[in-house]
């Protein structure tokens, strides 16, 4: 094929200007210039019905995604799903520069006039380097596999398969676009009788610590969970401390078992995954008064490679029961002491260790309150859904009201997962379809550390959240179960399409454009490898895998 990087450079910036913020109506205007770039190509011009423009599924802003495929002159079931996201995070952060923020021959000249380190200051003197938002995250991806799929309806018969291709919004908010997609394309294996082998992001890819120059492709995606905490002490008055557990206390026990816990690490293919961080610790006392804390929320941010849910669960389990341990252990020193201090007997606490999952709570009510619970449960679940809760308030409230019902009132733990799941795919090799896609990238960027400068490494997992998640999910109907009855908020406020997702199951791959500060006022695009190394790796892979 021809050089394409000029030709992906000026989509890029035609992306790039359409200002598609997420959960706003510039992703439909983004959609639609894709759509009609597309249109014009001549392969679909004479096969109208292989692109499309679709409506998310109940989407209240009436967002579109685009579906385009190409039908390889060698006929073969194999098909490659090309994926991107057309979305954008929002541009607040450029303050006074806002209205240039997707305007990247300007935004460069007016960020040149601020203060930055050296770093960024060269970068903004340097011509290989575009400031804009979105250039980085993820126009230049797009625009590269728009290219690709243009410059291979020129040679079909290099292709035995098929060649599909998604640019989808809402990837920065709550991948509406891919769950809405995923269910098309089962549909789409089932009335052509494809097979996905592989799926191709071009997400962004940037150095992973200060002064790194590789550049990295991705086989496989980390998976995320979000796991929280309903922390329920016992009430007191402060001038009693001792006859309470606090709340507060047992929370911060909790946080220290597992705020960046590197025993957390999921560890699979040699890579580790960062340990676990708090999103969030919140007391739910509501007003200001003399009694202690008796109630906590906390949650995670829990990455995986390998774990699945039941699996996490079981291990934040065993750490929520050591942080009880611990807390009713060193409650029971200081009484001792402060006893000690004041002259009066010492009697032991009688706090006990309590740790329960979601499942496991609703189980108990359930079987003391009977059927007639139920009806009770379900109201609930109606009226905080008529109110447009939060998703990760709404699943608290959930826990909180079946906990209310519990003849239980002692201090406990109960551990739940609310929304976002993102499962993670872990690329091994030992199917065919695994073992075809690494071998097509390892020859690819063989090809393109020989014949470029750049030192090229192929590791195990992208390590950003991203759509590459819902291109599969276990298999495992025990770990989906786990997750299911433990998240209160499935199925009626959150659920994936988990038999589409099923369906389609296939390896992953991203191979991005390098830049750095995604994300960042001062997100910027390298145009070297970007334009040059990457659309060439890209190529060679697709050709590789459908030939």
């Amino acid at each position: 094929m021809p050089d394409l990087g000029e030709k992906i450079k000026r989509l890029s910036m035609e992306l790039t200007r359409i200002a598609s913020i997420v959960g706003t109506t510039g992703e439909i205007r983004a959609a639609g210039y894709i759509y009609e770039y597309l249109k014009k190509v001549n392969y679909f011009v004479q096969n109208p019905g292989n692109l499309q423009l679709k409506d998310l599924k109940n989407d209240p802003l009436n967002r579109k995604y685009i579906m385009a495929f190409l039908e390889g002159k060698k006929t073969s079931p194999n098909t490659i799903l090309l994926l991107g996201h057309i979305d954008t995070v929002g541009v607040d952060d450029y303050g006074d520069l806002k209205e240039y923020a997707t305007e990247p021959e300007i935004l460069k000249s007016m960020l040149s006039k601020k203060s930055f380190d050296e770093e960024i200051k060269s970068d903004l003197k340097s011509d290989n380097w575009i400031f804009s938002r979105g250039i980085f995250d993820m126009k230049t991806g797009v625009a590269s596999q728009m290219v690709m799929l243009e410059e291979f309806s020129k040679h079909l018969e290099k292709l035995r398969g098929n060649l599909v291709f998604i640019g989808v919004p809402d990837e920065e908010g709550n991948s509406s676009g891919m769950l809405s997609a995923v269910q098309d394309l089962a549909e789409l294996t089932k009335q052509k009788g494809w097979e996905f082998i592989a799926a191709i992001d071009t997400d962004y890819m940037t150095g992973q610590y200060a002064g790194d120059e590789k550049k990295y492709v991705y086989v496989g995606t980390v998976g995320k969970l979000l796991p929280c905490f309903y922390v329920y002490g016992k009430e007191t008055h402060v001038g009693e401390a001792f006859s309470g557990l606090d709340a507060n206390l047992l929370a911060s026990e909790l946080i220290k078992e597992i705020d960046l816990n590197y025993d957390l690490c999921d560890v699979a293919g040699g890579e580790a995954t960062l340990p676990p961080i708090s999103l969030h610790q919140r007391d739910l006392k509501a007003e200001y008064s003399v009694q202690t804390v008796n109630a906590v929320n906390l949650y995670f941010n829990f990455a995986t490679h390998k774990s699945q849910p039941d699996e996490v669960l079981e291990k934040l389990k065993q750490k929520a029961i050591r942080a009880f341990d611990n807390t009713i252990k060193r409650l029971n020193e200081n009484y001792k002491k402060y006893c000690e201090l004041s002259g009066i007997p010492f009697k032991k606490l009688p706090w006990q260790s309590k740790v329960l999952t979601f499942e496991e709570l609703y189980k108990n009510v359930k079987d003391e309150a009977g059927n007639e619970f139920e009806g009770k449960f379900e109201a609930l679940i109606d009226e905080l859904l008529k109110k447009g809760a939060d998703d990760r308030e709404f699943s608290l409230r959930v826990v909180q009201e079946v906990h209310k019902h519990y003849s239980d009132k002692n201090p406990m733990i109960i551990i739940y997962f609310a929304p976002p799941f993102y499962p993670h795919i872990f690329v091994e090799g030992e199917s065919p379809r695994e073992a075809k896609l690494l071998s097509a990238v390892e020859e690819a960027v063989e090809e393109a550390r020989a014949k470029s400068k750049y030192d090229i490494v192929i590791k195990k997992f992208y390590p950003y959240i991203s759509d590459l998640s819902y291109c599969g999910i276990s298999r495992n109907e025990e770990s989906i179960k786990k997750l299911v009855n433990n998240m209160p908020a499935w199925p009626k406020k959150y659920s994936l399409p988990v038999e589409a997702i099923q369906q389609i199951n296939m390896p992953v791959l991203n191979i991005g454009p390098y830049g750095r500060d995604a994300h960042k006022l001062t997100e910027r695009l390298s145009q070297s490898y970007s334009f040059d190394t990457m659309p060439f790796i890209l190529e060679k892979t697709i050709e590789r895998l459908l030939n």
